[in-house]
Parts: structure tokens; C-alpha cells; sequence
């Protein structure tokens, strides 16, 4: 057992509402209670926890700093992420594509025609311009529900297309770019791919985006919308 992991993910299981007691820490990872203060007190060093008196508590900033170093300890993803909000979840999906040499914009806001798009994650990689949704599910969801969220991103990603001004934005206005919607879930158990869409449990998140250069021309792309078309003609229609 590494016991600076499971000690890590003790703190992220039991610091999500607030301050915890060394001893409940020490307890649910069945660490001693010595070895937990001494390493409780290297991290408050390194400033990944804070202490109020005899007990323990984390920022947001700080728990993802814990879940970053519990992967690097080869913590398992999934567990990781379960223990993390929706917020600590979407950091772990933008740290695995910058570890991977993409360039990554989280929450990307823009309007286009009056209306106004949120995307969580857009990363940039050329050509690959990846436009994903975190969904923080604890739980599997049926088809007809999949199905839908699939087809929002969809819409997102298209109308991202088209929003030139957002893409030059976001230094990914290439010539050669391939607009790619993708969702990524907490749970396994989805498929991989729904209607061309990939849908990536977090888990599996690092094989994906090494494998993405060598299926992006099969999955559901979009190309930035020619000057030359008329908005009727070429509105983003997706490449098969």
C-alpha cells in the first residue's frame, strides 16, 4: 500500500463539507496515527492542507492540487474523480489534455445570433480542436438521456464552428481544423462512442486523447464555415 495515496484520498473523500478531525483522517486510511500527523504536517508545508487547530481542511485550489499528486501516485483515476465536485472534476479533464500538448480553455462562454453557449472544455491541438462537456455522474444514465446530452454538445460544437471570433480567440482558427464534440463522464459503463460522438469515461480519458489523432476523421467533426457559403448551404453540416 503507498501510504501518502491512500492518505491523499482520505482527505479528498472526508474534506468535501468542511474540517476533519487527524484521527478520522488517520482511521479511514488505516494509517497510524503518528505517521498521519508527520505527513499531514508535510503537506500543510507544501501547502495542499490547511490546519484549524486539531483539525484539517482543504481549498477547492488545493484539492485538486491532492487528486494531481494521488494520480501521479498511480491512484486509480475513477476513485480519484468520485471524491471531486464538478468543478475539481472538469480541472482533472483540462489537466489530462495539457498534459498531452494541448492548449485548454475551460468555460468558454460566447453568444452567436442572440443566444448564448457555454463549453466546458475546448482544447487545442492541431488540427484538433476538442469541445467537451464534463458530466459529474454517479450513476449511469439511460439511453434516451445519453442520447440528448450527446446532441446538445452536437449543437455546441457546430455553432462553435461557426463563431470565427471565438476561434481566433482561442488561437485555434486553423485552416486544417477538425471541431470535435465529445462528453466526458465519471462512470464506466457508457459507450464509447454514441452516433459518431465519442462519450469518455474520465477513466479512460488518457487513452483517448492519445488515440484521437488516429480515429478524428471517423467520429462526428465539424470545419469552420466557408465565406462562401451561404448560412442555408453550409451551416456546419457535420462530416461523416
Amino acid at each position: 500500500m503507498n501510504v501518502e495515496k491512500e492518505l491523499i484520498i482520505s482527505i479528498l473523500k472526508l474534506t468535501r463539507n468542511g474540517l476533519v478531525s487527524h484521527e478520522l483522517i488517520s482511521k479511514d486510511a488505516t494509517i497510524g496515527s503518528r505517521l498521519t500527523r508527520e505527513l499531514l504536517q508535510e503537506m500543510q508545508n507544501d501547502d495542499l492542507v490547511n490546519f484549524k487547530g486539531s483539525l484539517v481542511e482543504t481549498s477547492s485550489l488545493q484539492r485538486f492540487k491532492l487528486a494531481i499528486q494521488a494520480l501521479h501516485l498511480r491512484a486509480d483515476l475513477e476513485r480519484v474523480a468520485g471524491f471531486l465536485t464538478w468543478q475539481e472534476f472538469e480541472h482533472i479533464a483540462a489537466f489530462a489534455f495539457e498534459q498531452n500538448g494541448f492548449n485548454v480553455h475551460r468555460n468558454f462562454h460566447f453568444t452567436y445570433e442572440q443566444r448564448r453557449y457555454e463549453i466546458d472544455i475546448v482544447a487545442c491541438k492541431r488540427p484538433l480542436v476538442v469541445c467537451a462537456d464534463c458530466k459529474h455522474w454517479h450513476r449511469h444514465l439511460p439511453p434516451s438521456s445519453l442520447k440528448e446530452v450527446v446532441k446538445e454538445q452536437v449543437a455546441r460544437a457546430s455553432v462553435f464552428a461557426s463563431f470565427s471570433k471565438g476561434r481566433d480567440q482561442l488561437g485555434c482558427a486553423w485552416a486544417d481544423a477538425k471541431i470535435i464534440p465529445a462528453v466526458l463522464t465519471l462512470t464506466e459503463g457508457h459507450p464509447k462512442f454514441l452516433e459518431k460522438v465519442p462519450v469518455v469515461p474520465i477513466l479512460q480519458l488518457q487513452d483517448f486523447i492519445l488515440q484521437l489523432p488516429a480515429y478524428a476523421d471517423s467520429v462526428t467533426r465539424f470545419l469552420k464555415v466557408s465565406s462562401a457559403c451561404s448560412k442555408h448551404d453550409c451551416q456546419n453540416k457535420a462530416l461523416e
